[in-house]
């Protein structure tokens, strides 16, 4: 069929499977045309399918030659509907890992149950052994507790109504926004879902499976972002989620002897979660104008490559043994990859345009256009060399997922 994309709210609901394969494979194009780094060999991904996770398993894999396993909730294409964009991207890196000679399978469904933590503990033991770092990068809007309770997370203040500037993603218009305070049953619905208790909770699983490395790092990310965006990410109930996630990565460290836990804090970029977030698309297209005309843009994969070979795999010399890595942290603890973008020199000029921006004058102060070709790109679109006006085949397998298992998720 002719895939064309069709949105809805802050989501495309088509994804484009060739689209997705060039997007994917111009990632690991990227990793393997970069120095090596010393890092993971048996690594699980839990949100391996989009953005900062999927980028996480492409690092893994093709710059340190790890096995993977990924776990995403993804559906595949049928009833003349086409297959979620993180389906598309898990089945060509499959095919690109196989092809290159690596280990790599994946598990399609809720990672939030006990029943994907069991299938994903029984592959490790059969076909891994153990497992060495554990990415955590889940960006899910609810949860589904075991005894069937569902908790929603908000994009909500906790301190009262806030008002600020926006930009309108169906117009493109710069307009007024106003964002009322979170309860405190939606603050704890919030932590509940995005907060650090489900990481512990696969941690600990592997942990009493003895399934962990004897030096297993496992890393989740967060976001801080500068003071105008405060009051709605840090200050808000998706920061107090972020801040547990950090308190839980220091608990984790301190109570399982076998486990170094960190929170990486990453750079703002187009992602499905961020494209939701009021005040930041509008953050995001100026921040991106800056940091290209000062060369200092990265997307996805550039954060998470960097991450691996400056920040996380930093050891004294080439071929050292993960358990001597000397991970790189700033004085609370947090790797930071947002160094770039919370450069004085790049908020100061983002301090300067945020107050005179306005619909009139936003081509020449925002990167309007390259917001839009990631939010595209996300689902396959808009990629270079591809006649979108051509059929396409829509069925496309993952080939570790078995046919009979596809209606997962």
């Amino acid at each position: 069929m002719i895939v064309e994309p069709k949105t809805r709210g802050f989501i495309c609901t088509t994804a484009h499977p060739t689209g997705c394969a060039v997007a994917v494979n111009r990632q690991i194009d990227y990793v393997k045309s970069q120095p090596r780094v010393e890092g993971p060999k048996k690594v699980l991904v839990i949100g391996a399918s989009t953005g900062y996770g999927l980028a996480s398993r492409i690092s893994a894999a093709f710059a340190s030659d790890a096995a993977t396993i990924g776990v995403i909730f993804d559906k595949p294409a049928g009833n003349n509907r086409t297959a979620s964009a993180g389906w598309y991207n898990s089945a060509a890196f499959e095919q690109r890992a196989l092809a290159e000679g690596l280990y790599a399978k994946t598990v399609n469904g809720d990672a939030f149950s006990a029943a994907v933590k069991d299938q994903v503990i029984q592959m490790i033991r059969e076909d891994l052994g153990s497992v060495d770092l554990i990415v955590y990068s889940l960006a899910s809007p609810r949860r589904t507790m075991a005894d069937g309770t569902v908790y929603n997370s908000v994009l909500k203040t906790t301190s009262g109504d806030y008002e600020n500037k926006t930009i309108d993603l169906r117009t493109n218009a710069i307009v007024p926004v106003s964002i009322t305070p979170a309860t405190p049953e939606e603050i704890e619905a919030t932590v509940k879902v995005m907060g650090g208790e489900d990481w512990q909770d696969w941690l600990k699983a592997l942990e009493a499976a003895n399934l962990l490395a004897p030096q297993t790092v496992t890393v989740a990310y967060s976001y801080i972002g500068p003071e105008l965006t405060h009051p709605i990410y840090l200050n808000g109930s998706i920061g107090q989620a972020k801040r547990h996630l950090f308190e839980t990565a220091q608990a984790m460290t301190r109570e399982m002897p076998n486990v170094k836990a960190y929170v990486s804090v990453n750079k703002a970029l187009v992602t499905q979660a961020s494209a939701a977030i009021p005040v930041v698309p509008l953050y995001i297209s100026i921040l991106y104008k800056v940091m290209k005309d000062k060369g200092l843009h990265e997307g996805c994969i550039e954060q998470m490559y960097r991450l691996f070979k400056d920040k996380l795999y930093v050891t004294g010399a080439v071929g050292a043994a993960v358990a001597a890595i000397s991970p790189v942290v700033d004085e609370a603890g947090y790797l930071r990859v947002d160094d770039w973008e919370m450069r004085p020199d790049i908020q100061q000029e983002v301090d300067r345009i945020w107050p005179i921006v306005a619909t009139e004058n936003a081509a020449d102060y925002c990167d309007i256009d390259g917001y839009w070709d990631d939010f595209f790109q996300m689902f396959g679109f808009r990629q270079p060399g591809i006649d979108y006006a051509a059929d396409v085949e829509i069925d496309v397998p993952i080939p570790s997922i078995p046919v009979e298992d596809e209606t997962a998720g």
